[in-house]
């Protein structure tokens, strides 16, 4: 990010740059902090620090209590256009089966009404008519919302709290209490909430039982709000169409090979493995790099950040 957002300030300073261990010697003489995390080690290193940005929209590795007085916190978005796309692109590779036809023209066989002295296979399902439950109803969910209407589905939505009066043709945007009607519904589900403590595990072995046999879940959110080893059983059983999975319980900390889950995965033909990338696009780091100029430019003037966040009671 260092040098898009070099590119966009609009004030004069000095940019330095490490990782999470070794930032902390830097600290000592910065305003603002541009990270995904914020430790109670960062927090006593930067006594100076006025805003700490994140990149990103996520805050489970910010620790609120150390926020003093002073110290603002802000994030950015941008994000949603790239895994709104990622998330249509995803429900018609896992409905059309893309991976298995790929592989099998590819070897010669036609798995298709061209094929000679051979049944044509079952007719596709379209979208047009299918239900996507989005679980998280934010920037994410409502730009998936306008996109998943072009294609003539039917939306609905749970989120924090409970929107009174749906917007504009979605079925429902409800709160948790509706959690469960919105599994049984769904066709796809999309999970685009924040992880938290009540968000953690949230998606369990009861709750995966709920969903159709035929539904398939999109995960773009955080690994952990479905319990990783039943959402494997609920795939390796069938009992659960299919996945795409762009977040996992896994992450490399090391040059090297790295698995992204302890279940196996990458054995299910039913499942698109893809690592975290759904909202890596050019309009993301546009927009990222804008927003943390902007509010560098805010902190140097005294002013409120943009996409400012409350610190924690």
């Amino acid at each position: 990010m260092i040098d898009p957002v070099r590119k966009r300030l609009t004030i004069t300073c000095e940019i330095v740059s490490g990782d999470e261990a070794s930032i902390l010697d830097q600290l000592g003489d910065a305003d603002v902090l541009v990270s995904m995390a914020f430790t109670k080690e960062m927090a006593a290193a930067g006594n100076r620090l006025r805003l700490v940005q994140v990149p990103g929209a996520g805050l489970d590795r910010i620790d609120r209590h150390q926020l003093r007085p002073g110290l603002a916190l802000a994030n950015a978005y941008g994000h949603e256009a790239g895994i709104a796309e990622y998330v249509i692109g995803a429900m018609i590779a896992l409905t059309r089966s893309f991976q298995r036809l790929d592989e099998k023209l590819r070897a010669g066989e036609w798995e298709s009404q061209w094929s000679v002295a051979t049944r044509a296979p079952p007719l596709w399902p379209e979208l047009a008519g299918k239900t996507l439950g989005i679980l998280g109803f934010g920037h994410i969910g409502e730009s998936l919302a306008q996109r998943a209407h072009a294609f003539d589905m039917k939306v609905c939505a749970v989120r924090r709290r409970a929107q009174p009066g749906s917007p504009h043709g979605l079925i429902f945007v409800g709160g948790p209490e509706r959690l469960d009607e919105l599994l049984t519904v769904s066709d796809y589900l999309a999970i685009t909430l924040s992880l938290s403590a009540e968000t953690r595990g949230l998606i369990d072995c009861r709750r995966l039982g709920l969903m159709k046999p035929s539904a398939y879940l999109i995960n773009v959110a955080r690994a952990e709000i479905v319990d990783e080893h039943a959402l494997y059983d609920v795939l390796a059983s069938k009992r659960l169409a299919g996945a795409a999975l762009d977040v996992w319980y896994r992450y490399p900390t090391s040059a090297g090979s790295t698995a992204p889950a302890t279940a196996p995965f990458h054995e299910l033909r039913n499942v698109i493995m893809t690592p975290h990338v759904s909202g890596w696009t050019e309009g993301m780091l546009e927009t990222r790099a804008g927003v943390i100029a902007e509010n560098v430019a805010r902190t140097a003037r005294g002013e409120k950040p943009l996409n400012a966040i409350a610190s924690a009671d």
